[in-house]
C-alpha cells in the first residue's frame, strides 16, 4: 500500500516555512525529518507515525485515534500511529505534527556523519 500523497503535502505544506526539514522515503512510507531527527511520517501502512517520545508516550495512547506501533515484533516506545480520523482536519493535524515537532526540538541537532578521509581518499583511488 503507498502512502497517502495528500496527506504527506498537507504535512508538508505545514513544514514548508523551516529550513531544517527534509523529506525521506522509510518504512513504506514518506518520512518527514527535522534537525536530523525522525519527526513523522505518512505510513504506507495507513495513518500517520508520530514521534512523541517515551515520557508522553503512554498519555498519548490515551488520545482518540492513537495506537501503539509494532515494527518486527517489536515495540516502538515514543511513536504513536494516528489514524486518518485523527488528522482528517487541518487542526488535527497541526495538533500532532506539532506534537512531534515540540518531542524533537528536545533532541540534539544530528550532524550529518561524513566519511572519513581515508575512506574519501581510496575511494576516489578507485574512481580512477
Amino acid at each position: 500500500m503507498a502512502y497517502d500523497e495528500e496527506v504527506a503535502g498537507r504535512i508538508r505544506k505545514m513544514l514548508s516555512a523551516r529550513p531544517d526539514v527534509h523529506e525521506q522515503k522509510l518504512m513504506g512510507g514518506l518520512c518527514f525529518m527535522v534537525r536530523g531527527h525522525m519527526c513523522c511520517a505518512v505510513s504506507g501502512r495507513g495513518g500517520l507515525l508520530i514521534r512523541v517520545g517515551p515520557d508522553a508516550y503512554p498519555s498519548m495512547l490515551g488520545e482518540p485515534h492513537a495506537a501503539p506501533i509494532e515494527m518486527r515484533g517489536r515495540m516502538m516506545t515514543g511513536y504513536v500511529r494516528v489514524a486518518p480520523g485523527g488528522y482528517e482536519t487541518a487542526s488535527g493535524l497541526k495538533k500532532w505534527v506539532t506534537r512531534a515537532i515540540d518531542f524533537v526540538a528536545t533532541l540534539p541537532n544530528k550532524v550529518k556523519k561524513t566519511a572519513p578521509a581515508k575512506k574519501k581518499a581510496r575511494a576516489a583511488k578507485r574512481k580512477k
